[in-house]
């Protein structure tokens, strides 16, 4: 793993048209109930069997609800051969984003971000009540 970055780092660089691809490893359910603009969902106990498809990335930022379980994300991700590209952690989490910026939900796939009060379905996944995202099992 490279390093830690926060949302409002990883705000500039989306902001600025960066090639980073975010990786939001909570569940799907969470993940539609509220994400990060451009992120995808790869829930953590699947990043084993699908990490090959980070490895052509230049750029990937793993999220969770906290910061806390995307630093084990990034490492596995790290660890893998076949991957090259600089990894970090966003160590503020979902949450931290959704404070600072909002968060999409499943009615904006068009892209376009929630406005600044967000509904409470978006509000329980930043917090991640009702789902046990945070922590999950090391898969290795």
């Amino acid at each position: 793993m490279d390093d830690e970055i926060s949302a409002a780092e990883l705000h500039d660089l989306l902001e600025g048209g960066a090639d980073v691809r975010v990786v939001d490893i909570r569940s799907a359910d969470a993940f539609r109930r509220g994400r990060l603009p451009n992120s995808e969902n790869i829930p953590f106990p699947e990043l084993t069997g699908r990490i090959e498809e980070l490895a052509d990335a230049d750029h990937v930022v793993t999220v969770c609800p906290h910061g806390e379980a995307s630093v084990q994300a990034a490492r596995l991700v790290a660890s893998y051969e076949g991957f090259d590209g600089r990894i970090e952690s966003m160590a503020d989490g979902i949450t931290g984003w959704a404070e600072q910026y909002g968060l999409e939900s499943a009615s904006s796939r068009d892209g376009d971000q929630e406005s600044g009060q967000r509904p409470r379905d978006a509000e329980m996944a930043a917090d991640g009540e009702g789902d046990a995202d945070e922590g999950p099992e090391a898969p290795f």
